[in-house]
């Protein structure tokens, strides 16, 4: 489990292929890896991988054919920055929201506007996802908690506050890119119980 507050930014220092799956390796910046042991879980951009190979500057994660083709981590390539955030332990605040790991689907961004200093930007999502994403509801991002500002069909609009700006990726997106989205967990138990309640199965996010 994790909270969507990004501890470190990342880079891929290679992808090696290994019988169909990628054994991906990143190097950190700032993660305190002296907490990390191997089999331990990390969120990369959102994905929930599992650390092998720890050492003070990183770690590999193998990345099995199903996540590589549901999420953009088959788009990585070596030298992408990656947004890392170490499993939520006992005690620990959560500043976000809760965050498991597990992409729902791949959004695309399709506008950036300024608005003094934080920047708005638009987002698509696949339309099976959209009716799962409220206004002031939260939403992951590459595995960042944000705050959904508006919703208009499949498409939605998220904030950035310069300190998101600054300490993720997200600063540095251009208009086209594709992002890992995670609904908020919430969302998904209240279609669960309301299916129930009316004798109707709940529709799968994907």
């Amino acid at each position: 489990m994790f909270t969507g507050i990004i501890r470190d930014v990342g880079t891929v220092r290679r992808l090696e292929p290994r019988g169909g799956d990628v054994r991906l390796w990143i190097d950190v910046a700032a993660l305190p890896m002296a907490d990390v042991v191997e089999g331990d879980s990390i969120c990369v951009s959102g994905c929930c991988l599992t650390a092998l190979e720890v050492a003070a500057g990183g770690f590999a994660a193998d990345v099995s054919r199903e996540t590589l083709s549901l999420t953009t981590l088959g788009e990585l390539v070596a030298g992408a920055r990656v947004n890392l955030e170490p499993a939520l332990r006992a005690g620990d605040p959560l500043g976000g929201h809760l965050v498991s790991g597990h992409v729902d689907g791949v959004g695309e961004l399709r506008a950036m506007d300024g608005d003094a200093r934080s920047v708005r930007m638009r987002l698509r999502c696949p339309p099976a996802l959209s009716r799962y994403v409220a206004r002031k509801g939260s939403i992951a991002i590459d595995g960042v908690s944000l705050t959904v500002n508006e919703v208009d069909g499949d498409e939605f609009g998220v904030n950035l506050i310069p300190h998101t700006q600054a300490v993720t990726t997200l600063g540095e997106f251009r208009v086209g890119r594709r992002v890992n989205l995670e609904i908020d967990q919430v969302a998904r138990y209240v279609e669960r119980l309301l299916g129930a309640q009316h004798g109707t199965p709940p529709q799968p996010a994907h």
